[in-house]
């Protein structure tokens, strides 16, 4: 059996290597001078392979039922496994698991290695443009840099567009169209929202603990909390990843997108009420400047001082209760309204893909018997926080394994 696997990112490498040791001849075929190029700048360079605070609200997918039972067979655990019985020592930091290195690299220098020991052949800087089903030879035929290859199955793991230069990273999506796939519009996920309010740019290079809401035609979507970043354009961070993906597809529609910020989650609205109050007794004579000392970043502050059509200097008897109560409810609930995300350049993954419901639960297409799909080019994708590469190891897995020929049916009670 004669395995072909489009791109050696990790659900591909997985793919290959686990294709192999179920007895499998595999080639590769990457558009890069190397496998595993991506990986290596996962996890800020650290290479976060997994989560064990695993649960389905980590992951946006169409169908959670069927990807539950998808883990089932390449669950965290056996990541932990695959990964340590290959020589690998694991870090595990509050659930995050790491390298013990922390290095990337040694994920990829694992599978290097591994594909040397399985002889599993590697076709870089070559890029696949067409593939299809040659019926008389039962086989598939693929084309890339005027070479033809054929292989008995195949498995596209081309990955999308994320943190590729504009338009490029779109190959493995037509591949998958050529057997006549329905792709949902990717968009970029994990990314930063872009904002035109001048006072967001006032307030560059800040990084604070909040908590966001996305709002969409006004009515809240969801919130996360955690450190958020302002730029020059817009607002960053890890809770603002979190809901990017959700927040691109409404203004792919059309739709009215907001953010609330809340720079003191900590409090409850009655206490921080009693806070404000005394403060004002207490500091009728100080300038606004000071009255806001030490409650938030000084660029925070400055910048919802003017926001509020006030001045720094401006006393806080002079400014009255009822104004300084508006001015210190903005920082409950800042809005901001979002123009557009960062494009796909910027995008750690890219969201939306392959419908997930052409596949099977081994991820053969429905459409292409011995065709299987894997990773990002599927309709699925996680949160911060090693989702994304646990679906990758898990997809990777199962879809090898079938391709190989040996079923998973079996592991799922089928």
């Amino acid at each position: 059996m004669k395995v072909g696997i489009v791109g050696a990112g990790a659900s591909g490498m997985m793919a290959a290597v686990t294709a192999a040791d179920y007895g499998a001849e595999v080639i590769v075929f990457e558009r890069n001078e190397r496998i595993g190029k991506k990986i290596l700048a996962t996890g800020n360079g650290k290479c976060n392979i997994s989560n064990l605070t695993f649960h389905m609200e980590q992951y946006y997918c169409d169908d959670r039922k069927k990807l539950r039972r998808l883990f089932s067979l390449f669950s965290p655990y056996d990541t932990i496994s695959f990964f340590e019985s290959n020589g690998m020592m694991v870090r595990n930091k509050n659930g995050y698991l790491y390298p013990y290195s922390e290095q990337a690299s040694t994920v990829l220098d694992i599978f290097r290695r591994l594909f040397g020991e399985r002889r599993i052949e590697a076709v870089t800087e070559t890029e696949i443009e067409k593939a299809s089903y040659v019926r008389e030879k039962g086989q598939f035929r693929i084309q890339g840099n005027g070479r033809v290859f054929f292989v008995d199955r195949l498995i596209l793991c081309a990955g999308g567009p994320a943190s590729h230069k504009r338009k490029e990273g779109l190959g493995g999506f037509a591949l998958a169209e050529q057997f006549g796939h329905r792709l949902h519009k990717p968009v970029p996920g994990l990314v930063q929202l872009r904002c035109g309010e001048p006072f967001i740019k006032a307030m560059a290079g800040v990084r604070a603990a909040a908590e966001v809401s996305l709002c969409v035609d006004g009515a809240f979507v969801c919130a996360e909390s955690g450190e958020v970043q302002f730029t020059e354009y817009g607002i960053s961070g890890i809770p603002v990843f979190q809901f990017s993906r959700t927040a691109a597809y409404a203004l792919l529609d059309g739709r009215d997108v907001s953010v609330k910020i809340n720079f003191f989650p900590d409090y409850e609205r009655t206490a921080f009420d009693y806070i404000v109050r005394n403060r004002f007794e207490m500091m009728r004579k100080a300038p606004l400047e000071e009255f806001l000392l030490g409650m938030t970043n000084k660029k925070i502050n400055l910048a919802l001082i003017k926001r509020e059509g006030l001045r720094p200097a401006d006393t806080v008897e002079a400014v009255g209760y009822p104004r300084i109560r508006r001015l210190m409810d903005s920082f409950l609930e800042l809005t901001v309204p979002v123009c557009s995300t960062n494009g796909m350049e910027n995008a750690q993954i890219c969201a939306g893909g392959i419908d997930f419901s052409q596949v099977d639960m081994q991820l053969e297409s429905v459409k292409q018997p011995g065709l299987y799909l894997a990773g990002e080019l599927l309709d699925v994708d996680g949160k911060c926080g090693g989702y994304n590469l646990q679906w990758a190891w898990t997809s990777g897995y199962i879809a090898g394994r079938n391709a190989a020929g040996s079923s998973t049916r079996e592991n799922l009670g089928e």
